[in-house]
């Protein structure tokens, strides 16, 4: 990340090359803003653009530019591009389409991103096929459309892929300052995880959230995840590509690399990214950043004047990993004293409308709901449509509490419509985070307190040659022993006599599998629990060249799956799960990246809905974990030292007793 782009978001001067509509409206879009540079338009033949005077040529400027739209077409952009970087301009934003996004349409548009790259040398551009940008704390902007942001002292920095969305975010009601929305289109030579590291240099920034299709370079994401976690500056991400539909849609439209769902999750808990589902969600989450950062935990308390949002919210959380701790003494003490014996005490609190219009009674109340093992305390009113003045003793309420105790404090609508625009910007100039929707409430309180420090290991990149090969599983088997991993003693052998005489050297029963055969359970090629009498008759019966005869692992506990599948857009994703036949129909499974540490493995086994099979469940011997971990690691030992080969490794079962874990099964492919 050594591209400077602080000329291009903080401009002292702004070039704008084209005359029509959208070159226009940069300009005055950037007037409205109170952009207090200077401004310079750029065409060969129009005498002013927006009321300014326009120069003929680049070279007739009066300095290089810091900032430059250029919203000229695709071929004039390159040369443009070209002009700008030998004069030492700041850096451009390419508004033109038809590059790399567009080549399943137009095979020449690979060819003119390379050109474009070329053209800019060491000049940081955006794009191209993007808005640019809007920087709302200095007034600059380079935005060829309309949008809803407001100048702000300090606030959030959004980054998306889409145009779209950016202006649609931009029209935000919810009271959220943003400071920085910028459209990062195509991101053919600066990607959205270097622009996100320019915008937390500047301290007026408060959180960042990112609305990503795809990872383009994960080290650059692994030092964006660690800068931003030494600034203190909380980063949350939308990360769209769960579907098929998404997947395909994310290629077409910006060509970047979405690879799989888990490996995407999987990269974004190791960067200590919490992860939202919606735009809604997003932008809930960042406003409850930029008032409080990130939450120390999921403790949340709850009051409202309804039983019914009381058990609205209880329900609501089931499942979200928030918990209601109870009340402890000084609390029940305050709340009594304030709402009297008519209350029941609990969280989530219910306390009725007997203090309702009473502004210190109702103040005192919702102060006994704070505490310092309650990460958040949420008071859940809803304005009315139509006349909320008797509603003006809550926001007072709230505002009193945060003021008085410095807790943490929100006031949730249970529909985003209940929390008018301007009581949102009331609670938030007061400290007080106004939550709108019971939903996106709890997603952001949720995502707030999963912010946490990146993995300091980088991930495991894969090579991507084609897979070509796959090992036989004696073969895979001895692989993974060179690098500690415990597996039964075996023979591969040919024919029943083979088998008998290897059987004599081993103690049954054995397991038998015939050689060969992708899938043997359904060729009926594995025979389990074999004496010593029936090696030859199962040898012959079921009837491949080769067999492979070992000692069968008795005394399981639990069976477990480990799996690797190369994931080129996020490295190797390391799947643990339950293992055995019904692997697919129980799909309990938990992803994690190559390298994990021994915590993190341990930490994920606990996930498994089959982790109390693995502690011991219902007096039942426990498995011996410190050995799953063991394996586990000498799996991934493996995995490093054939990265540039392996495709895909899986042991199904790793069979766990009270004091092995045994790997029964393996599958190796690789170059």
């Amino acid at each position: 990340m050594s591209k400077d782009l602080n000329r291009l978001l903080r401009p002292k001067s702004i070039a704008v090359i084209g005359g029509g509509a959208w070159c226009q409206q940069v300009i005055l879009q950037a007037e409205r803003m109170g952009y207090a540079g200077q401004i310079w338009p750029v065409h060969p033949k129009a005498p002013e653009i927006a009321g300014h005077a326009v120069f003929t040529r680049l070279e007739d400027l009066p300095e290089a530019p810091d900032a430059v739209f250029i919203g000229i077409n695709r071929h004039a952009t390159i040369e443009a591009v070209h002009a700008l970087s030998a004069m030492g301009a700041g850096g451009a934003v390419c508004f033109a389409s038809g590059f790399s996004e567009a080549v399943a349409e137009d095979t020449t548009g690979g060819d003119l991103q390379d050109q474009l790259i070329a053209a800019a040398g060491d000049m940081p551009i955006l794009g191209p096929n993007c808005y640019g940008f809007i920087n709302a704390l200095d007034g600059a902007l380079l935005w060829p459309d309309q949008h809803g942001a407001r100048r702000v002292d300090k606030g959030v920095a959004i980054l998306t892929q889409s145009s779209n969305i950016s202006i649609n975010l931009t029209m935000q009601k919810r009271a959220l300052p943003i400071a920085y929305m910028v459209a990062c289109g195509n991101m053919a030579q600066t990607s959205q995880a270097e622009i996100a590291s320019a915008l937390i240099d500047d301290p007026r920034v408060t959180a960042v959230g990112l609305h990503i299709e795809g990872f383009k370079n994960i080290r650059e994401w692994e030092a964006l995840a660690a800068k931003a976690y030494q600034k203190g500056v909380p980063l949350v991400a939308l990360k769209v590509g769960a579907s098929e539909q998404a997947k395909a849609a994310t290629v077409s439209h910006t060509a970047s690399l979405a690879g799989s769902d888990a490996g995407a999750q999987a990269l974004l808990d190791r960067l200590g990214i919490p992860r939202v589902a919606s735009l809604p969600d997003l932008l809930e989450t960042l406003k409850l950043l930029h008032c409080y950062g990130p939450l120390p935990g999921g403790n949340i308390a709850s009051i409202s004047c309804s039983g019914g949002e009381a058990s609205l919210i209880a329900d609501m959380a089931v499942g979200s990993g928030l918990t209601f701790p109870s009340l402890n003494s000084d609390q029940r003490t305050q709340l009594r004293a304030a709402l009297g014996p008519m209350v029941a005490l609990n969280n989530p609190l219910d306390y009725h409308t007997y203090i309702w219009r009473d502004e210190g009674a109702m103040a005192q109340a919702w102060t006994g709901m704070t505490g310092d093992d309650i990460d958040l305390t949420v008071s859940i009113v809803d304005y009315p449509t139509t006349d909320p003045s008797d509603w003006v003793c809550t926001t007072r309420a709230a505002l009193n509490v945060h003021a008085s105790t410095g807790a943490r404090f929100a006031i949730a609508a249970t529909l985003p419509e209940l929390l008018p625009e301007d009581i949102a910007q009331e609670l938030m100039s007061g400290g007080v985070v106004p939550l709108m929707g019971l939903r996106e409430a709890l997603s952001a309180i949720r995502a707030a307190s999963q912010v946490s420090a990146p993995v300091h290991d980088p991930v495991c990149l894969p090579g991507r040659a084609k897979a070509s090969t796959t090992l036989t599983e004696g073969e895979a088997k001895q692989a993974l022993a060179a690098f500690g991993l415990s597996v039964p003693r075996s023979h591969t052998v040919r024919g029943a006599a083979a088998a008998l005489a290897a059987a004599q050297e081993m103690t049954a029963p054995f397991a038998i599998k015939g050689v060969g055969l992708a899938h043997k359970s359904e060729h009926g090629a594995v025979r389990l629990g074999v004496s010593a009498k029936d090696v030859t008759d199962v040898v012959a019966d079921i009837g491949t060249d080769e067999v492979l005869i070992e000692e069968m692992v008795t005394g399981a506990v639990a069976e477990v799956l480990v799996g690797i599948v190369r994931d080129p857009a996020h490295g190797f994703v390391l799947t643990l799960g339950a293992g055995g036949v019904l692997t697919e129909v129980l799909r309990d499974t938990v992803s994690l990246l190559v390298p994990s540490s021994a915590s993190a493995i341990r930490a994920a086994l606990t996930k498994l809905n089959t982790a109390p099979v693995l502690a011991g469940y219902r007096g039942q011997p426990a498995a011996d974990m410190d050995a799953i971990v063991a394996a586990v690691q000498a799996i991934q030992a493996y995995v490093i030292e054939n990265a540039d080969t392996l495709a895909e490794l899986e042991i199904n079962p790793l069979l766990c007793t009270p004091d092995r874990a045994v790997a029964v099964d393996a599958l190796i492919r690789k170059a």
